[in-house]
């Protein structure tokens, strides 16, 4: 028996020391270096801004009001709160000492140059696809930028989520160790189309709900997820739920635009990512990214996330006039609609002030949540389009929380024909949370 006892503890403190050198030894660095088939100089830096641009990095390294990639943005988590870092080539604050390797181990794994873990609000999950030649053209562009300097707050995280060495055990599960391989049974169109919504677009790290671990549940990859109080709403084939109803045209529209007729408009980060992102691809990108959003299965929930087109009410509205029987019947919510909403919006859903304020076919006119709904009541909207900014107003110093919570049941009754049931505390929540 004691002979056992001393296996039992050999194994004990094996299995200790194997588990403290995973999470606490330093990581090696892999030497990298560009490809021969990689541009070089100037048309390295130039690759490299296209690639930034398709990856988004603006959007969650810039602050309000802040400078461009100087980071300070802050991302409210259910346990706590992190902050984007600084990534313009500033020596002090930034990333102007990081070598290649530095860069690449960061894109790749998620480890920072001085070793520490980074949380996966960084999305490294999806970066981890990318190639050396594409991460290193993206750090040529970061380079040739003016320094900022500017030091982010510190993440002020509850524990056990601020030892970050767990998120060694984390990345073990969710991260890919290799770069995207093409699929041969598929066309160049179609594998371009998975490496720019996949690794360079990361939309699943909206799109697709989390699992318990925070890791991705590719099992409903495209149904949708609420985050920091938005709707990524399903991208699956899906014909009702999803985007499988939509044309090419209307696909492509959105994703470069941000309106598709007949269909939505974006608001909230789906708004950023196409303000500060997709508008800036080639249409021929934006073409492959469709082709390959087209094959992903489709995933429904039922009726409740279904997008009606064809509401009654809408019918037999006008453009100008609300149908007859509604102005008897719908009270506060009608009334709010008409005094603040119609002018622009219109009453038969095709918008009458701008193509983007077009609300029939609109997921967020059909979600009985009312979530995104609710947000751009009291906070607005902004988006560059072709056209000129495409903008409307919040309401939230205008409106009390009962006002605004009649007008999203209305809006989602008339143009969704759901059932929705928003309260005034509904909305107080949301304003709460700005």
């Amino acid at each position: 028996m004691r002979r056992w006892l001393y296996v039992i503890g050999g194994l004990a403190v094996v299995a200790a020391g194997g588990a403290a050198a995973f999470f606490f030894l330093p990581e090696s660095e892999a030497p990298v270096s560009l490809s021969a088939e990689a541009p070089q100089g100037d048309a390295l830096i130039k690759r490299g801004e296209y690639l930034a641009r398709a990856a988004d990095c603006v959007t969650c390294h810039t602050a309000p009001n802040g400078e461009a990639y100087a980071g300070g943005l802050a991302f409210k988590l259910p346990f706590g709160t992190i902050y984007s870092p600084n990534i313009t080539p500033d020596k002090e604050t930034g990333i102007g000492t990081w070598s290649d390797a530095d860069f690449v181990r960061a894109v790749h794994r998620g480890v920072a140059k001085d070793g520490h873990m980074l949380y996966p609000a960084f999305p490294y999950a999806s970066y981890a696809l990318l190639t050396n030649d594409d991460a290193l053209a993206i750090k040529a562009y970061l380079f040739s930028l003016a320094p900022v300097k500017a030091q982010a707050p510190a993440n002020a995280l509850i524990f056990p989520f601020n030892q970050t060495y767990l998120m060694r055990g984390w990345r073990l599960l969710f991260v890919p160790n290799h770069p995207m391989e093409a699929d041969s049974d598929k066309s160049p169109d179609w594998n371009r189309g998975a490496y720019l919504v996949e690794a360079l677009g990361h939309c699943g790290e909206c799109h697709t709900p989390r699992n318990l671990l925070y890791g991705l549940d590719n099992g409903k990859k495209f149904s949708g997820a609420e985050i920091e109080g938005w709707k990524a709403y399903n991208i699956s084939s899906d014909p009702h739920a999803g985007i499988g109803g939509w044309s090419n045209d209307q696909l492509a529209t959105f994703l470069s635009q941000g309106h598709a007729p007949g269909r939505s408009s974006a608001a909230g980060a789906m708004e950023e990512a196409i303000d500060n992102s997709l508008r800036y691809l080639d249409h021929k990108d934006i073409e492959s990214m469709v082709a390959y959003l087209r094959t992903i299965p489709p995933q429904s929930d039922g009726e409740l996330s279904a997008v009606n087109l064809d509401p009654s009410a809408v019918k037999v509205s006008s453009a100008y006039s609300a149908a007859p029987q509604e102005n008897a019947a719908n009270g506060l919510g009608l009334h709010m609609y008409e005094s603040a909403c119609a002018s622009c919006h219109g009453w038969n859903g095709v918008g009458i002030e701008r193509p983007q304020a077009a609300l029939l076919g609109n997921h967020t006119a059909n979600d009985p949540e009312a979530t995104n709904l609710i947000q751009v009541v009291l906070n607005g909207a902004h988006l560059a389009s072709p056209y000129g900014a495409a903008f409307m107003p919040g309401f939230k110093d205008a409106y009390s929380d009962p006002e605004l919570a009649a007008l999203s049941n209305y809006v989602v009754e008339h143009f969704g024909a759901k059932a929705p049931a928003i309260r005034a505390a509904d909305v107080a929540r949301v304003r709460q949370q700005d």
